[in-house]
Order: C-alpha cells, then structure tokens, then sequence
C-alpha cells in the first residue's frame, strides 16, 4: 500500500492482528479449572479478567461508531463466562468485528472529535483515531499485564509478549 493510499487506520489495523495473537497465546494459558479464582476480593476472578480481555476490542470498538459515550450510562461490571471455550470463541468474534469497524473509517472519520463525559461531566474530547489508540489499544494492554501477573500467582508458564518470558524465550 503506497503512503498516499494509507488511511489513518491502517497501522493500527495491522497492530490489532498482530495483537491479538499474542492475546490469543495469553488467553490460552488460562485454565479451564481456575476461572472463579481471584488474587484479592476487590479483584476480577481469573475468567472475568480473561472474558473482558476477549470482549474488549469487539465491545470497545463500537465507540467509533458514536461520537459521544456518557459513562454514566455503561455497565461496567465484569461477567464471567460458562467456560474457557466461550473466552476463546469471544476473543476471535470480537477481534474481526474490530477489524471490520476500523476498516470501515475514512481519514475524515477517524479525525472526528470523540467526547467522554460522565453526565454533564466532560472527561475528554479527542478524535476517534485517539481514542481507539487509548481505549481500544493501550486498554488491551493493560490488561494483558495484568493477567500476565494472575498466570504467574497460579504457577502457569507465562506466554511471551515482547521479548522472552522466565518461561519462555522464542530466541532459543
């Protein structure tokens, strides 16, 4: 694809399928037996934390199609799957619908302001390529860290993200 024919999207587009295989590496170290299990009560069990991470980029996504998204509004609490299958099967719907929604943005779109507010409360107003970087992206991230550090208090072997692991070193 030439520079001039390059949407803002696109790298994105190309980091989210990139992503989302190491996401898939992470989810699937997740075992089936522990999805109650929870490193603190205020914390999200093991199957919660895995289901939002699988959710997230499909349910996110969906912002790009708004221009505004009160939080008052959202439910935020975390649902827990049935089983590790229905994690997984998650995790490939929501990363095509990803797909298919960053793919559907023009330059003018993704430069659209998008606003956060909580009731009259605003909390930012960026444009829509921002957002999917902060909220979409950086959000999956953060995420991923952290269930890096539940599979670690379980004894599982941690996947690699960037570079090796204590457990794993693709370099070798």
């Amino acid at each position: 694809m030439s520079q001039q024919t390059m949407r803002a999207v696109d790298p994105m587009i190309g980091e989210l399928e990139m992503e989302a295989q190491t996401t898939r590496a992470m989810l699937e170290a997740v075992p089936a037996d522990k999805l109650d299990w929870r490193p603190h009560p205020k914390s999200m069990s093991l199957g919660q934390l895995a289901y939002h991470i699988a959710g997230l980029w499909g349910g996110v996504s969906g912002f790009l199609e708004l221009d505004e998204l009160d939080a008052s509004q959202v439910d935020f609490e975390q649902q827990s799957p049935e089983s590790k299958d229905q994690v997984m099967s998650t995790l490939e719907a929501r990363v095509d619908t990803a797909k298919q929604r960053l793919n559907a943005m023009d330059n003018e779109q993704a430069m659209t302001d998008w606003r956060l507010h909580s009731g009259g409360r605003e909390i930012f107003t960026i444009p829509k390529i921002a957002m999917a970087r902060s909220i979409l992206m950086n959000h999956m991230y953060h995420h991923r860290g952290q269930l890096s550090v539940y599979l670690r208090l379980l004894d599982i072997p941690v996947p690699v993200s960037y570079g090796r692991t204590a457990d794993f070193d693709p370099l070798r």
